[in-house]
């Protein structure tokens, strides 16, 4: 699912929008940064043999952003806004909301997408959108996608990062580079820290060239007998 670009408030009135929107029927939360310029939308992920874990945060105004788009969230400039609810209760009931986040965030093994689901939107500013997949077999590389958001405004980006050992570890996605592979093997840490690499091609550098050393000195002793 795609939503349509919408022209934003100007940053000011769409904070004050956004607190306004996700405190109705609450208190009021802090106002959020200016988005999409501001700093990214994050998500960690893991990886536990065939199951892939992903946790996806936005900024408050995000949210509010994405529910005005998707309809769950009513936009204050154009109507009035229930006050039964609040803001993340309504994101939370909207099955719109739902296909959304798990049609721009996904991972694919081999080709094909993995079963996923939305396990919670709970205590969503805190902990974001906890998605989980269950691929056909234990997770080694895989290509991982987070587009959320960035069908609104090409400015926005996610950092991805790996919470189990991964190479890379860590990246940043964006609007026009939404998929990246990440291998889970087990060596996979090794390859993501520089210097734990390097120290590993030296090791090796170095057994290769003693078992050399070895070979060479038993051809020697040969033929010094014969």
């Amino acid at each position: 699912m795609t939503v349509t670009h919408r022209t934003r408030l100007p940053a000011l009135a769409a904070t004050a929008a956004a607190a306004v929107l996700w405190a109705t029927a609450g208190p009021a939360a802090p106002p959020a940064a200016a988005h999409p310029f501001g700093p990214p939308s994050t998500a960690t992920i893991s990886a536990d043999g065939p199951t892939v874990s992903i946790a996806w945060r936005a900024a408050e105004d995000d949210w509010v952003a994405l529910g005005q788009a998707l309809g769950a969230l009513e936009d204050p400039a154009t109507g009035n806004v229930s006050t039964t609810l609040t803001g993340e209760q309504k994101l939370q009931g909207s099955q719109d909301v739902r296909a959304y986040l798990l049609d721009q965030i996904y991972i694919t093994q081999d080709g094909s997408r993995c079963e996923g689901e939305l396990a919670s939107m709970e205590n969503l500013l805190a902990e974001g959108a906890r998605l989980t997949y269950r691929c056909p077999r234990d997770v080694r590389k895989v290509d991982v996608t987070v587009g959320a958001l960035s069908d609104l405004n090409e400015a926005y980006r996610t950092m991805l990062t790996a919470e189990t050992p991964a190479d890379p570890s860590s990246t940043l996605l964006t609007a026009t580079d939404t998929t990246r592979r990440m291998n889970f093997s087990w060596y996979a840490g090794v390859l993501a820290t520089p210097g734990l690499a390097v120290a590993a091609g030296t090791a090796a550098a170095i057994m290769a060239g003693a078992v050399a050393w070895v070979l060479i000195g038993r051809r020697r002793a040969g033929r010094a007998r014969s």
